[in-house]
């Protein structure tokens, strides 16, 4: 999308203070209370408050994307798998490198199964660092640390 258009379509984003362009995002689970245990200490590490709702837990951060979970409305619906369509992976960008390998332990600590463990992948970029851990409904959640190429002058 050109800046001209950009303008006219979404005014307000990438302004502070500006809503994020992605408001929410939704996830099903199937088991609400265990998906919280395992999805509450990563978003509270990433910043993000917690919100019990009558059927659903959501999480919120100003200016960032509310992330909300809810019951699936069929119990035994299965997991997701990941490479089927749908779902693919959610990305959290960090601060560091630190940051990933904290994160990732958190993830893993709550329950998170490791996918790909913290590292560097140069097929992005040779600054490019990340992660990967999947929850119990097959969600995979990447922590990634990709700064910005230095200027040279």
């Amino acid at each position: 999308m050109d800046g001209a258009l950009r303008a006219a379509w979404a005014p307000d984003v990438g302004k502070t203070g500006a809503m994020p362009l992605v408001d929410h995002l939704g996830i099903t689970v199937e088991d609400l209370p265990r998906a919280v245990a395992q999805f509450d200490p990563v978003l509270t590490a990433l910043g993000m408050e917690r919100t019990d709702g009558d059927n659903a837990v959501a999480w919120y951060a100003e200016d960032e994307t509310e992330l909300i979970l809810f019951p699936a409305r069929e119990a035994g619906t299965r997991p997701h798998r990941h490479g089927t369509v749908g779902w693919q992976h959610l990305a959290f960008a960090v601060g560091s490198r630190a940051e990933v390998d904290r994160l990732h332990a958190t993830a893993l600590a709550a329950g998170w199964s490791a996918v790909r463990e913290p590292k560097t992948y140069p097929r992005f970029n040779e600054r490019y660092y990340a992660s990967f851990v999947e929850d119990d409904n097959g969600i995979r959640v990447e922590f990634m640390h990709n700064p910005p190429k230095p200027q040279t002058d």
